[in-house]
C-alpha cells in the first residue's frame, strides 16, 4: 500500500522536525527516567506511576513513528511555487462572507499543519477544497453542517 503524500510548507516542515527532535532527545529520556524511578517503587503489577510512564512511552514512540512517516512522505511547497493568481497550498487568502460581510484571512496548508485557531486551514477542509484553484473575485459555495456559506475571494497573497 502506498503511503499518503504529506504536503508541507517550509514552516510546517520545520515545526515537525523540531517536534521529532524534541521527542527523541528530551521526552524519551524523561519517560525512561520516570520508568526507572517507578520500577524502584517495587511491584510493578500494581504501580500506577509505572503504568502511566509506560503509557506515555507508548504514545511518544507512536508519535515518533508518525512524524518520521510524515517527513518521509513530505512534499515541500516552496514560496516561489505559490501563485498569487489562483489559490493553492501556501497561499494566504482573504475571503468575504457574502451573508455577514465579514472578512477573514486564511493560510492554506496541508492537513498535517492545519491549525484553525491560527487561521491555517487544510487544503482538505471544506473551505480549503472549495477555494483551491479559484482566482481573485471568484464566489464559492462551501457546504458546512449548517448549510451553505458563500465566500468571495478578495485577495490571494504569499508569505
Amino acid at each position: 500500500m502506498t503511503e499518503k503524500e504529506v504536503i508541507l510548507t517550509q514552516e510546517g516542515l520545520k515545526k515537525l522536525e523540531e517536534e521529532l527532535e524534541h521527542l527523541k532527545s528530551v521526552k524519551r529520556r524523561e519517560v525512561a527516567e520516570r520508568i526507572k524511578i517507578a520500577i524502584g517503587y517495587g511491584d510493578i503489577s500494581e504501580n500506577s506511576e509505572y503504568e502511566d510512564a509506560k503509557n506515555e512511552q507508548a504514545f511518544i514512540e507512536g508519535r515518533i513513528i508518525t512524524l518520521e512517516k510524515m517527513l518521509r512522505n513530505a512534499r515541500i511547497i516552496n514560496d516561489d511555487e505559490v501563485d498569487t493568481n489562483t489559490v493553492s497550498v501556501g497561499s494566504i487568502v482573504i475571503l468575504e462572507d457574502l451573508e455577514f460581510k465579514d472578512t477573514v484571512e486564511y493560510s492554506i496548508v496541508g492537513s498535517a499543519e492545519s491549525d484553525p485557531l491560527q487561521n491555517k486551514i487544510s487544503n482538505e477542509s471544506p473551505v480549503g477544497k472549495a477555494i483551491l484553484g479559484k482566482s481573485k473575485g471568484s464566489i464559492v459555495d462551501v457546504n458546512v453542517p449548517a448549510g451553505v456559506i458563500q465566500y468571495k475571494i478578495i485577495d490571494i497573497k504569499k508569505k
